[in-house]
């Protein structure tokens, strides 16, 4: 048996432990068992936009009777502990996209020294980038050492750089400052870390919580720390792009009532307050409109990016940010870890609701 949380699609809050029999592997098929996983608020992202963009998909629950479970992707570690493929033999360690489960089948094709892809049918409609798997046992610089930074950070800081990248390739957008919703989460932290590097960057604000303010100040990445509560007192109206990883419509309206025409352009990443955004606003029609506004969704810009580059060039580039964006804030964090799936599912609700400190990192370990 293999026990796996699952969450309900229509309300993320509702969650259970399965115990899943395990398949029997069919030919090329194997299995692997996951050693660890992080689990991070852009997990709960992962669930808010589940039918939007696809996430429910990566491994599915067979919902019999008409429920409507799901299971939400996570970043982790594996070894291979049964195979039937030739490329991809028993002992091999892989990083990449996991079911929060002790195990997954996977169906391993296009196997080259350091990767592969799983070809599972209802996998080959979704985006390419979480359907590739790193062999880390073939990387002669690998050290396990580097497991928990690797899979807390990396999957967010690549779309903070991606982040960074859109903005500089679009002149930030005309704007004297680039503000940051949720800048106490580890994907805005990333970045503001590129954007800290960049010499020609605008101002960077970061826009937070009054239970955060202080932790976001520290880290003396923002050249201004505001609270929610404090937009309307303290924030510049200058021109400004936001990038939003709440997806909070109160604190999206505060904004526009601040800047007014001098609000260029909104891009929409994550979805931290996804209960708010679900529940949809009206708006209030004396506001400015935004002039323009983009969901932002990395895995696209990244094989369009990708396009426009001398091959490598994109992998280049995005891999000396992460090793400088991981030495940056893994030192701010502070490791928890969880002893297997039950402890993973007595804390979820804490994920939902959002109350966990953003200077906690949580590994599930089974």
């Amino acid at each position: 048996m293999s026990a796996e949380l699952q969450v309900s699609k229509t309300k993320l809050a509702s969650h259970r432990v399965v115990d899943r029999a395990e398949k029997v592997l069919g030919e090329g098929e194997v299995r692997l068992s996951v050693e660890y996983f992080a689990f991070t608020a852009n997990n709960i992202t992962y669930g808010a936009a589940g039918d939007r963009l696809g996430y429910w998909q990566f491994f599915p629950v067979d919902n019999e009777t008409g429920e409507d479970w799901g299971i939400i992707p996570v970043w982790g570690f594996a070894d291979v502990s049964e195979s039937n493929c030739a490329d991809l033999p028993v002992g091999d360690r892989v990083y990449g996209y996991f079911p929060p489960a002790a195990s997954v089948v996977m169906l391993p094709v296009n196997c080259k020294p350091h990767s592969f892809v799983d070809g599972a049918v209802h996998r080959q409609a979704l985006p390419p980038l979480y359907n590739r798997y790193q062999r880390v046992s073939a990387d002669a610089s690998y050290s396990k050492e580097g497991d928990v930074p690797r899979m807390l950070l990396s999957p967010l800081h690549l779309t903070s750089y991606c982040i960074w990248d859109h903005l500089k390739q679009q002149n930030w957008f005309g704007a004297e400052q680039v503000i940051i919703v949720s800048a106490s989460s580890k994907t805005s932290l990333g970045v503001a870390v590129a954007l800290d590097r960049d010499d020609a960057a605008p101002t960077v604000v970061g826009l937070t919580s009054q239970a955060n303010k202080q932790f976001v100040a520290d880290t003396t990445l923002y050249a201004a720390t505001i609270a929610y509560d404090e937009i309307a007192a303290l924030l510049d109206k200058k021109s400004a792009v936001i990038v939003d990883m709440a997806g909070n419509p109160n604190v999206r309206h505060a904004l526009q009532a601040q800047l007014g025409d001098q609000l260029q352009h909104y891009i929409s990443v994550g979805l931290t307050h996804w209960d708010e955004e679900a529940k949809g606003s009206a708006g209030d029609a004396s506001l400015v409109p935004i002039k323009s506004q983009e969901m932002f969704f990395a895995p696209t810009y990244i094989l369009e990016r990708m396009k426009t580059l001398a091959p490598g060039e994109f992998e280049k580039n995005s891999s000396e940010y992460l090793k400088a964006a991981t030495k940056a804030t893994f030192g701010w964090m502070e490791v928890k870890e969880l002893g297997g799936i039950e402890a993973l599912a007595e804390l979820y609700p804490s994920f939902v609701e959002g109350t966990l400190p953003p200077s906690a990192g949580y590994v599930v370990k089974l």
